[in-house]
Formats: C-alpha cells, structure tokens, sequence
C-alpha cells in the first residue's frame, strides 16, 4: 500500500493511491497516517480494504509529511561509504544518530524555508525507516519485524550552522521545513529489499546525487537495532538513514549551496518523488 495524506496544512486526512494512481479517501477507515494506522492490526485491517470502494479524491490537493506526529525523527550521519569519502573523514565504527526536530517536518512539496544567516544550505536525499511495532533493545534478527514501511525524506542542512558555529548538529538540522516526508510511506510488504534502492536528487533540474541504499555502511536492520538500544522507537516514528555522494558539502573546489529561488527534486526508486521551491525565510 501506498499511504499518504492530503489537504491543508494541519488538516490533512489520510489517503491510499491506487493501482491507477488515483488517490482514495481513507478518511472513514483511518484517523490519521499515524502509529496507531501503522501497527501490524491497523495495516492488516487497511490490507482487507476493496480500495476500488472508497470515494475518490478530485483535483490536485496539497499533499502532506505522510506521518502524522510522530514521537521520535531520528536521523543517522555519514551512513554511506561514498558519501564519508566525498566528505573526507573516516567511516564510522557505529552509528552516527541524531534528532531532527519534529518542527522541521513538512509536505513532500512545500516550500523550504532558506534560513535567516544562512550561506550554506544543502539537500540529503534519504531513505526514510518508519516504525510499526513498539522497539527497545531489540536484537539485528528482530528489526525488520518492528518496520512498518519507508518514505523519501529530504535531510535539508545548513552546514555552517552544523559544523561551524558550538555544539552539536541539531541547529543546523532543525529549522522550520527541514524535513520533507514523502509524498507516500509504501508498506514494507511492497518494497522488499530496502537494501538495493537506486536514489536521487536534482537541483534545478540538474543531477546531484545519484546513489544506491546498497552503499549504506549500516543497512536498515543495523540502524533500527542499533538505535532501539538507546531510545523506546514507538509507532509512526521515522528514522532516516544517511545520504548518498553529491551533496553541496562534498563538491570541490568550491561548494554550491542552496539559494532562494531554486528548486530540489528528491526520489527513491518505488517511493515516489518529492520537490521543493527554495524560499527566504
């Protein structure tokens, strides 16, 4: 199943896309595109749906991050071998995790806010994990139970703000639209092997990044046991996994980073595509 949600921002309603592409108003089976929803029970009752019943969605409607409040957005860095080598530091002896605020979660095609003093503003084409089934201290064997399906996520990062100012990365991870979702979250049962998904991002139209979830140092069944080790993963939480090369940060000799006026184009192969219009915040 492909699930998402639609309409204004702040009352989206939850939605399947069929077999046709058409979208489904999910609204008299489901609250939300939440963890309630995502729970094995909650998936398997919209499994037994005839989706050819439910009414049709017209028009063109706003589409939104395909989780509704989620409690954790998690994100791990410098998960992918090329990616740490355009970056020029060594590979990671074990996970690089931080939180993303949740404040920073918008639709797949809103607007990305360019932050005020920002001079470096990049784009992360991601695979985004989404939790099921509640996860704390589970083994690498029990993880892919605990999955409930995966997203395209666009990790947005203002680098000086990460590396370049005191403290940690979440300053430069977090601002106001930093963390498209979607446009779908596609169920675990219909991607398969997350671990060979071709990925990429444009910007204004041109190729950028072009990458493979094969390249993840720690795969998805690493990544969702590993963080499980030091936080409670509930329901409807979304962990994203790391980029691929070819991010402003890794281009030499001069970086080009994000300005007002342009446009990021994001997809996963089976995922679906996401785009944004870089605006001044």
């Amino acid at each position: 199943m492909k699930l998402l949600r639609v309409g204004p921002q702040g009352a989206e309603k939850p939605a399947v896309l069929d077999s046709a592409g058409k979208l489904r108003d999910l609204s008299g089976h489901a609250r939300d595109i939440d963890g309630e929803t995502l729970s094995p029970a909650g998936l398997a009752a919209l499994a037994a749906i005839d989706v050819a019943s439910l009414p049709v969605i017209e028009g063109m409607p706003r589409i939104g991050a395909c989780i509704a409040r989620p409690v954790n957005f998690l994100c791990i860095g410098l998960n992918y071998a090329d990616h740490a080598a355009e970056s020029g530091v060594p590979l990671p002896k074990e996970p690089i995790m931080f939180l993303k605020s949740l404040g920073a979660i918008c639709g797949p095609n809103d607007d990305v806010l360019i932050p005020r003093g920002s001079t470096k503003t990049d784009w992360e084409v991601e695979l985004g994990v989404v939790i099921g089934t509640k996860a704390s201290y589970i083994s690498e064997a029990e993880a892919m139970d605990h999955v409930a399906g995966y997203c395209v996520v666009n990790d947005v990062s203002e680098r000086a703000f990460q590396v370049e100012r005191e403290g940690t990365w979440d300053k430069g991870k977090g601002c106001d639209t930093f963390g498209p979702i979607g446009p779908w979250l596609v169920t675990a049962d219909e991607v398969g092997d997350p671990q060979n998904l071709q990925m990429w991002c444009d910007v204004d139209e041109v190729r950028m990044q072009n990458g493979n979830t094969r390249t993840m140092i720690f795969d998805v069944r690493a990544v969702v046991s590993y963080a499980s080790q030091f936080m409670t993963l509930y329901p409807g939480d979304i962990i994203a996994t790391g980029t691929p090369p070819g991010v402003a940060f890794g281009m030499k000799p001069e970086p080009r980073y994000l300005r007002a006026g342009q446009a990021m184009r994001a997809g996963i192969a089976g995922l679906g595509e996401q785009s944004q219009r870089l605006v001044a915040a």
